[in-house]
């Protein structure tokens, strides 16, 4: 936790602003640090020292929070995380009292799918808008490999099962990997147009607990674009960006998309709309930040709710004008992005 930085320069409004004018909007709220898969670009195989349960904010310190940020701060959007999000027992509840908030955000979460057949449909009574699914190869060996876990079909079935509850558009995440799985982009496209579902291609970014992330290890924007024109016409999609991550393109004139996210190599710093929460309690204002703010602490030490949103108000008001990949003296957060919430 560091302390809280100078704002007499601050505007007077209720919002998430920040010294270069940006405002967040966009919540992302970590539940757990935990994970049922071993990605091994993301943690080692025998896990990380998980977060001790203590730590972890409760259902009512999380709704408590969320509430906050929507109701006193702005907030639009809620996307719920990990870790794996649908490791958390209490998940129904929390999107439930998300939904009955006033104004009601859209709810959105990010999940590697392999429970997500037997509760999209729950999920989706409870309120949650859509989902994102995290999917990396289309073949099993290949997806053993990189998981160190043979579950690709109960992914397939989360997929489906997403559709079926209407938690649409189903969007599917993947990370291309030079030596690894570079040449999917072709066949990971033909497979989400063929069942519905809306690709985003991401560049691999350094969050890694070994800190192995090599730059040239990466798949850029511009090599996936070129693999897939290969195979399709792709025609920018019409219309402004705004703060969304990803560049959008139409799939043989539509209307049908692809996005690619160039967070390293085209990275959307300057319209940035994103806020985030730990599982554990902690408001971060990027992704790469070497340092939060400790909303926990201040829940539990009994502050009004006017208190907590000053010192998220304060976190916000402090942020880079961007992540610094690349740059002469850039380090990695000391958290893994399962740790930070994607």
């Amino acid at each position: 936790m560091r302390a809280t930085p100078d704002t007499s320069a601050r505007p007077g409004t209720p919002l998430l602003v920040d010294r270069f004018g940006r405002v967040a909007t966009d919540l992302r709220v970590s539940l757990t640090d935990r994970c049922n898969l071993r990605c091994t670009y993301c943690m080692p195989a025998e896990g990380l020292d998980w977060l001790p349960k203590p730590d972890l904010l409760t259902d009512a310190e999380l709704t408590r929070l969320i509430g906050i940020a929507v109701t006193r701060l702005g907030v639009t959007d809620v996307r719920f995380t990990g870790g794996e999000p649908l490791l958390r027992p209490g998940l129904e509840d929390v999107v439930a009292a998300t939904a009955a908030l006033e104004p009601r955000p859209r709810i959105s979460m990010t999940t590697n799918g392999l429970t997500l057949a037997r509760r999209a449909a729950g999920l989706a009574a409870a309120g949650l808008d859509r989902v994102n699914v995290s999917l990396d190869t289309l073949d099993p060996k290949r997806f053993r490999e990189l998981t160190r876990r043979d579950r690709l079909g109960d992914v397939f079935t989360g997929l489906a099962a997403a559709r079926e509850a209407g938690l649409e558009p189903v969007k599917v995440n993947s990370v291309l990997m030079r030596g690894v799985n570079e040449d999917e982009a072709v066949p990971l496209l033909r497979f989400c147009l063929e069942h519905g579902y809306q690709l985003r291609f991401i560049e691999q970014m350094p969050l890694d607990p070994q800190h192995g992330w090599d730059r040239d290890g990466m798949v850029t924007a511009e090599e996936v674009l070129a693999a897939l024109r290969t195979a399709f016409t792709l025609v920018p999609e019409p219309g402004e960006r705004g703060g969304a991550p990803a560049e959008r393109w139409l799939v043989d004139g539509g209307p049908a998309v692809v996005g690619v996210i160039a967070s390293v190599t085209r990275p959307f710093c300057a319209a940035c709309d994103r806020t985030r929460l730990t599982a554990d309690g902690q408001v971060r204002n990027c992704l790469f930040s070497r340092s939060e703010t400790d909303l926990r602490a201040l829940l539990r030490g009994g502050a009004a709710d006017e208190e907590v949103a000053d010192l998220w108000r304060a976190n916000s008001w402090s942020k880079a004008a961007g992540h610094g990949i690349g740059s002469e003296g850039f380090s990695q957060p000391s958290r893994p992005m399962s740790a930070i919430g994607g």
